[in-house]
């Protein structure tokens, strides 16, 4: 969904924060017999978020448009008439984003179903599938400038269990990247607790010339999420 005025380039406008913007947004949601307490708490998070809100206002599908926008804004991610994957593509944020600053097109892939955008090419389904990156390939028809991977795996409660398999797709979206950038192409992806593995860090230092860990301003507070940014792939 396209908007008239574009954001430039470089520029973040920040939501209101204020007090007593934050007081009109304070919003309650009533607990309905059949809904759980932590439903309950996710919808009041949600209509209290002026992230949520901005991006409603400005036509973005998600509060995570905000998040690669930031990140853009300070590693030149996008490259004019670049080639963009996206791993975990649902809504499609991420995708509008890219589109705006120069994309020419964004090859998609997520579980879940992504209402078409201009210029992605989306394929619905699981990147943890054996044939994922073939698939990937095949519609890419040449090698990437930027891997973007905002995947996270559907939680169990069980903290370890839920760690390893975050830690699995990490490193999935890694070595996907590492096999298939053109040199010099960058590559970004979601980690919680902390960062990712020294393992992964270690192999990412050794194949691009800078890897550092970022955390969006847009990233809600309390939130364990943090990105990893690795630039300039040596092939």
């Amino acid at each position: 969904m396209a908007k008239d005025e574009p954001p430039r380039r470089g520029r973040v406008t920040k939501p209101d924060t204020s007090e007593q913007h934050m007081r009109l947004m304070d919003q309650k949601v009533k607990t309905a017999r059949k809904r759980k307490h932590s439903s309950t708490l996710w919808l009041r998070r949600q209509l209290n978020d002026p992230y949520v809100a901005k991006a409603k206002a400005e036509g973005y599908r998600s509060r995570a448009a905000f998040k690669i926008q930031e990140l853009d804004d300070k590693f030149r991610l996008f490259r004019p008439d670049s080639l963009v994957v996206d791993l975990g593509a649902a809504p499609g944020g991420w995708v509008q984003i890219a589109m705006e600053r120069g994309a020419r097109a964004v090859i998609g892939i997520d579980l879940i179903f992504v209402e078409p955008i201009g210029g992605l090419d989306f394929v619905q389904k699981d990147f943890m599938d054996p044939d994922a990156p073939a698939v990937i390939e095949k519609m890419l028809g040449g090698a990437p400038d930027l891997v973007m991977s905002d995947l996270a795996a559907n939680t169990t409660g069980h903290r370890k269990t839920d760690h390893l398999r975050t830690v699995a797709l990490v490193e999935a979206a890694a070595d996907y990247a590492m096999s298939s950038l053109k040199p010099g192409g960058h590559f970004v992806t979601k980690v919680f607790q902390g960062g990712a593995e020294k393992a992964l860090l270690d192999r990412l230092k050794a194949h691009f010339k800078t890897v550092k860990h970022a955390k969006p301003k847009s990233s809600r507070d309390g939130s364990p999420e943090m990105y990893l940014v690795a630039l300039g792939f040596k092939g």
